[in-house]
């Protein structure tokens, strides 16, 4: 029997849903303010997956004009039924839940079909075996919210051909806890006679948890697994180097078997900077309830898996500007496409430079790539003239608009500078700078653990230290708060009225994982 290591998809990947067709398996995540929106992931095992495309990837379907970093797209669900992909997700506060449609898990994609009076968050869709279907969410106690996260899960029948709901809504469920909160991500599941509704519960962060109700009627009433909760590390104590654990989603091979996966952030040194990530686990049934991990109880880094793998392809950690583009490449909110010019120098992405920065609610000339590793090297190619005081072009590791840290070139007080730049609860600090009057440099930031290391080279010549360690726990969950892990990427801003004229050339952006990242302390050990 073979073994697999989690997580299985790295870096800013969280709220997974899971579906099954025939012997191939498919994945989305969320993605909040960031565009394209709901990456979706195939894959024949279950462990190794590849990019196919991402579902949202026109304004049409996703507006996110003024959206804040964790708003946008919360907890896409993906479902297939008689030939048909279904994804449904809610986009905070841009109209609600809605659902898109396609024939081909690669798209395209319909525009979305927007569920009135579907309240609430986090919906999923079920396919009931007497050919109903069925909308499940939750909303807000509907007789008053008595408490922070005082919500319910919900049902309603679906007509699919009027992408309406019809009939009465029921209440399903407020979860295991007396006085549960937050009960979120719920799925349906249909096994053996009984309706399962699961569910998580407990908040996002560290009370995290996946629980479970079954029932032999669809409309309830759900009786609670007296083993809730099925899957979390709570108990496990804040040492413990994984945790937040939960929002899953149930799967069932060709050959019967079951698998869970769900949510967890890994910790480095204390602060969770890649957000939430994608783990998977393996269940069994024991009188009629699932056990995740027998044995174990909690995620596992590398356990013993039961299906053949099929290894994708290797994927360059170079990504060329090249259209069309890269699918692993991301704007923040909608981008303003017409600063993206792709045929103007051979083998570059000319950007234009934007007034709004990645400090704004706004749109930046900003493309970048979900960060997957603690240890890391992120490099690009940049050739770029400022024009007035206040232009700058580099490398960018973002966490939101308040916590980031800049590595640029530009004109400062009259200068060519290169500056180290990092930006604390929305307050600026200049780390370093060095003068420097090249057009044409190459940009690095070497990433180790929480401390990061900056260096650039002009031309292929040898490479310069511009300092070291500056400390990167201000881009974790911990202190900059909110649903999202960093992105780090190319950026070009201007304050002048210049925008027009001001531009930066980017041949290349490049992010090669060190392949250590559970390499933290003796802690590590209990997880592996």
């Amino acid at each position: 029997m073979q073994t697999f290591q989690n997580p299985i998809l790295k870096g800013f990947s969280p709220d997974p849903s899971i579906c099954v067709v025939g012997d191939d398996y498919y994945l989305v995540t969320s993605t909040f303010s960031y565009f394209p929106g709901v990456p979706i992931y195939h894959s024949k095992d279950l462990v190794n997956w590849e990019l196919i495309g991402n579902i949202l990837d026109r304004k049409s379907q996703l507006p996110l004009s003024d959206v804040t970093h964790s708003q946008g797209i919360f907890a896409p669900s993906i479902r297939y039924n008689k030939g048909i992909f279904y994804m449904i997700t809610t986009n905070v506060p841009k109209g609600g839940n809605f659902i898109v449609t396609a024939t081909d898990p690669t798209g395209p994609w319909s525009d979305p079909y927007y569920l009135e009076g579907a309240e609430g968050i986090d919906p999923s869709l079920f396919f009931d075996t007497d050919g109903k279907s069925y909308y499940v969410g939750t909303r807000p106690n509907p007789k008053g919210v008595r408490y922070n996260g005082d919500w319910e899960v919900w049902l309603q029948e679906i007509d699919l051909q009027s992408m309406k709901l019809i009939g009465v809504s029921t209440k399903l469920w407020k979860g295991a806890l007396r006085e549960a909160i937050w009960p979120e991500g719920p799925h349906l599941y249909k096994r053996n006679g009984y309706y399962y509704l699961m569910i998580a519960e407990g908040g996002t962060s560290f009370e995290h948890c996946v629980t479970i109700a079954r029932s032999e009627k669809i409309d309830g009433p759900y009786i609670g697994n007296p083993c809730n909760p099925i899957l979390t590390h709570r108990h496990l104590g804040r040492d413990y180097p994984v945790c937040n654990v939960g929002h899953g989603d149930l799967v069932e091979t060709a050959d019967g078997q079951w698998y869970m996966t769900c949510l967890a952030s890994r910790i480095f040194d204390g602060y969770s900077n890649l957000g939430r990530e994608t783990f998977l686990a393996e269940v069994v049934w024991e009188s009629d309830w699932p056990v995740i991990n027998p044995g174990l109880g909690r995620l596992a880094k590398e356990q013993m898996h039961r299906l053949p793998l099929f290894p994708t392809e290797t994927v360059n950690p170079r990504i060329l500007f090249e259209q069309p583009l890269d699918k692993r490449l991301l704007f923040l909110r909608n981008p303003d496409i017409e600063k993206y010019v792709f045929d103007e120098r051979d083998g570059w992405l000319r950007m234009y430079a934007s007034p709004h920065t990645i400090a704004d609610i706004a749109s930046p000339s900003y493309i970048g790539i979900r960060q997957q590793s603690m240890w890391y090297t992120l490099k690009t190619r940049l050739d770029f003239i400022p024009q007035q005081n206040g232009d700058e072009a580099g490398l960018v590791i973002l966490q939101n608009d308040r916590y980031s840290i800049r590595f640029v070139s530009g004109l400062f007080d009259g200068k060519r500078e290169l500056r180290v730049i990092t930006n604390y609860n929305g307050e600026e600090k200049l780390e370093e700078r060095i003068v420097e009057n090249s057009r044409n440099l190459t940009l690095k930031i070497r990433g180790d653990c929480q401390k990061l290391h900056f260096y650039y080279s002009q031309e292929d010549g040898e490479e310069i230290e511009v300092v070291k360690n500056i400390d990167a726990h201000i881009l974790s969950t911990e202190v900059a708060g909110g649903f999202v892990g960093c992105t780090m990427g190319v950026y070009v801003t201007s304050k002048s009225d210049l925008t027009n004229i001001c531009y930066a050339d980017f041949q290349w952006l490049e992010q090669v994982n060190e392949g250590v990242e559970m390499r933290i302390t003796e802690k590590v050990k209990l997880y592996e």
